[in-house]
């Protein structure tokens, strides 16, 4: 269940989106879920990696090595806001296209995935904002709907 704190994080995101120049509902929900698909993607990777350091048995990795600098704990708060709109916008969305599944309905949504948000600033407030977020506890994606 959602709780004060909890709603008072989102709120300011939506916000941050409204007057950031995205006023469109639909595209705020799109571009939240979009940038927590890519901390979500980050967080199974890094438990993946945890488990296989201690199994010795390897995985499907999300990112290869190349791509170490798509994960969203690498971004994150690490280069110029100008860097990341670039990075996020030319690198990290489409990748989502790879790791996508295709048949599945989340592959089909995600194969057009495209950042919409147009200024680094907007960008950096809502990654730091959605790092914040529990997303690995309870159902907080859920409540966030």
């Amino acid at each position: 269940m959602i709780n004060g704190e909890l709603h008072h994080q989102i709120d300011k995101l939506w916000t941050e989106f409204w007057t950031g120049g995205i006023t469109n509902p639909l595209m705020v929900i799109e571009q939240i879920s979009f940038l927590m698909f890519a901390r979500v993607l980050d967080i199974r990777e890094t438990r993946e990696e945890y488990k296989a350091g201690k199994t010795k048995r390897p995985f499907r990795r999300i990112f290869s090595d190349e791509e170490q600098d798509l994960r969203w704990s690498q971004f994150k708060n690490v280069i110029p806001a100008d860097e990341m709109l670039k990075l996020v916008r030319d690198r990290v969305f489409p990748h989502f296209k790879n790791v996508a599944v295709d048949g599945t309905q989340f592959g089909e949504y995600m194969k057009e995935a495209q950042l919409m948000i147009q200024k680094p600033s907007l960008l950096v407030s809502a990654v730091n904002m959605i790092d914040k977020l529990p997303l690995t506890e309870g159902d907080t994606k859920g409540d966030l709907y």
